[in-house]
């Protein structure tokens, strides 16, 4: 089964085509000017390239779904569910934090704590078990501060993610590992998406609405503005 995957839900606009769990090719850029609505639709043409296969093999669509960037995460799911007519297939959708973990799964850390970037000094984060991937808290907005995650304190633990710069700075955990530099990928929704195939767990195209976690925060304009 050949599925496309798109992940735009942070700095990293991703790209992957799979042969069922074999990866075809990947076309991904970190950005911090978050170039999704110029670069995605590029990407998905190199991907086809590079797999060697034309967009009407493809028999499914996996997007990341947040939570993460309001605007890249709106150009994506209007991508996917936009694929998703024009080739009648279905959609899957995956949280962005839970695919984050993979490469770290095995590393003989008890827990792993994905933290995205978000306002200030605020994350999206959730926990899931070192190994086994097992969700431990579900994903939700926190603030950070010398208290947070302290309840963690005595165990072996690593912040993966592009807010982990900032929870390094405040977090009073010695004895915990902090990796910046992970994205979500597109490469790392593969296996949850297979597992959701075989479970037959689809999303409706019609009223799909990405993980935002929180509404949009925009400026908004003075009365003599408008």
């Amino acid at each position: 089964m050949k599925i496309l995957y798109l992940e735009t839900s942070s700095k990293n606009c991703s790209v992957a085509i799979s042969d069922n769990e074999k990866l075809l090719c990947l076309c991904e850029e970190t950005s911090e000017n978050y170039k999704q609505s110029e670069s995605l639709h590029t990407f998905v043409e190199w991907a086809l390239e590079g797999a060697e296969i034309s967009l009407k093999e493809i028999q499914a669509i996996s997007l990341g779904k947040g939570p993460g960037s309001y605007t890249g995460l709106r150009i994506g799911a209007a991508s996917a569910k936009g694929f998703c007519y024009g080739l009648k297939i279905p959609l899957i959708a995956v949280n962005s934090l839970e695919s984050m973990i993979e490469p770290f799964l095995g590393q003989n850390y008890d827990y792993i704590i994905p933290l995205i970037d978000a306002r200030r000094m605020e994350v999206y984060t959730a926990i899931y078990d070192g190994n086994t991937g097992e969700e431990k808290v579900g994903t939700e907005a926190k603030i950070l501060d010398d208290t947070t995650f302290q309840e963690y304190r005595d165990k072996k633990v690593v912040f993966i993610g592009d807010g982990a710069k900032k929870a390094k700075e405040v977090l009073q955990l010695p004895n915990a590992d902090f990796n910046e530099n992970i994205f979500p990928s597109s490469k790392y929704l593969i296996k949850k998406t297979l597992e959701k195939i075989n479970k037959k767990e689809f999303e409706d195209v019609a009223y799909f609405e990405p993980f935002y976690l929180k509404d949009f925060q925009g400026v908004k304009k003075k009365k003599s503005e408008e």
